[in-house]
């Protein structure tokens, strides 16, 4: 009977720790009114007429052009634009800030006060929500849902899955050879990059980031520009590879994509059943047809600028380049065979990138209007969201200004339909930042 107790009392305890370590429930504020506000709703090119909406808890509960009440708040628009929060598809929270040799080698718990610092001020320039594309994203994640940190909602993807000298393996040649079933190297064991040169790894590694919380599993189906030992040229996992990571996330009911660039790399990666390609610029036509026959997302971005080469050795200087050259051409062949298109930034070690995260989005007017582009980082990309199925970790409408959707929004002083620059100065322009239904900047207010 005494060994009965003590399993129940284990039993107890254990029950304990499991929802101890569970995300609480962040505390919502009383209901909030936007009064006299025009709406872009993330989907139509046009602003609404003169119109109230009432936040509830976390959702939109109603949009009306007459009288609302029974809110506790009232926010006076006077005529300004309220629009759904920003979403970035690509990004890597815990890779902006530190320089490369500190994000592998750094003190861990240094890193996740600096991403954490980076999350908030993601959150105030108007990106309420980010998927991550790579990298230990998962405490960071918590602790925002958690209310201990501000910050966006992140779609982590967990560690990058690469192979020996691909994209994401960022070992020295002093680590080689590898062992195989042998010690990890510290970029696997903060959960950075992991390895794996066979589809056996390939599956064990893509379970493990599933098991960790993972939306979406990434993995680099070729070489990238930050990569050392990784030209631009090469295609790293073979089909079979690929597949078992397409597999694994098959039966969690959510999908994998990949870094892509060439052509190769591409078609390998849809041939295995990838439902989204990051990146992209060294496409060529029939690799874009391809794309959009199959109904493949492409995740690109609007690499212009090249400032980013400064810290760079010359090798990826010159690869960098390669890939700024191939920008127009990515956005030409996604816009001439209409391949659903989302929109990301993929800053990597540059606090000062990241504060160009706006502007960023500003850039794809040279493609597209100031519409198209407001659409893409909100509707569209939450549409590429909603790819994690049953492993969303936030279920409901994002991206959107609609009765029920999720409140996450911006009110906005000026038009940015008219003039998407505005967007580039959110300390002045965005007067108030909502998200999850809680208001985390009001200047109104003051």
């Amino acid at each position: 009977m005494s060994g009965l107790k003590a399993r129940a009392g284990l039993a107890v305890m254990l029950a304990v720790l499991l929802c101890s370590a569970l995300p609480a429930p962040a505390q919502q504020d009383s209901a909030i009114l936007f009064r006299n506000v025009r709406i872009f709703d993330g989907k139509n090119g046009t602003l609404s007429a003169a119109s109230n909406v009432l936040v509830r808890d976390r959702n939109i509960e109603k949009i009306s052009s007459g009288d609302l009440t029974a809110s506790n708040q009232i926010i006076d628009g006077a005529g300004r634009v309220l629009m759904p929060g920003l979403i970035d598809a690509h990004w890597h929270t815990m890779l902006v800030r530190p320089t490369p040799m500190a994000a592998l080698a750094g003190d861990i718990g240094y890193n996740n006060l600096l991403a954490a610092a980076e999350a908030t001020a993601t959150l105030m320039r108007g990106f309420t929500t980010v998927r991550d594309m790579g990298g230990p994203s998962f405490g960071l994640k918590q602790a925002i849902d958690e209310d201990l940190v501000v910050g966006p909602r992140i779609y982590p993807s967990g560690a990058i899955i690469t192979v020996t000298s691909g994209h994401g393996d960022f070992r020295q040649l002093s680590d080689l050879p590898r062992t195989i079933g042998g010690m990890l190297s510290r970029m696997e064991r903060i959960g950075g990059s992991m390895v794996a040169d066979s589809p056996d790894e390939v599956r064990v590694r893509a379970r493990e980031q599933l098991m960790q919380g993972a939306s979406q599993v990434k993995l680099t189906a070729g070489g990238g520009v930050a990569s050392p030992f990784s030209p631009l040229d090469v295609s790293t996992f073979t089909e079979p590879e690929l597949r078992a990571a397409v597999e694994a996330a098959d039966n969690w009911g959510t999908y994998v994509v990949t870094h892509a660039y060439t052509p190769v790399a591409i078609q390998r990666s849809i041939a295995a059943g990838v439902r989204c390609i990051e990146h992209g610029h060294l496409m060529d036509e029939a690799s874009a047809k391809l794309i959009a026959e199959k109904g493949i997302w492409l995740s690109t971005q609007p690499f212009l600028d090249l400032s980013a080469a400064a810290g760079l050795g010359p090798a990826e200087q010159d690869k960098l380049r390669q890939v700024v050259a191939g920008t127009d051409r990515v956005y030409a062949l996604a816009k001439k065979y209409r391949i659903k298109t989302a929109f990301g930034t993929d800053v990597l070690f540059s606090k000062e990138l990241a504060d160009e995260q706006g502007s960023m989005l500003a850039a794809l007017t040279r493609w597209y209007t100031p519409a198209e582009a407001l659409t893409m980082a909100t509707s569209t990309n939450a549409e590429l969201l909603g790819l994690s199925g049953p492993r969303n970790p936030y279920p409901g409408r994002l991206g959107v200004v609609e009765e029920g959707a999720l409140a996450d929004l911006l009110l906005v002083d000026g038009n940015p339909l008219d003039d998407i620059r505005i967007i580039q100065d959110p300390a002045k322009n965005f007067v108030v930042i909502m998200k999850d239904g809680r208001i985390y900047k009001n200047t109104l207010a003051h």
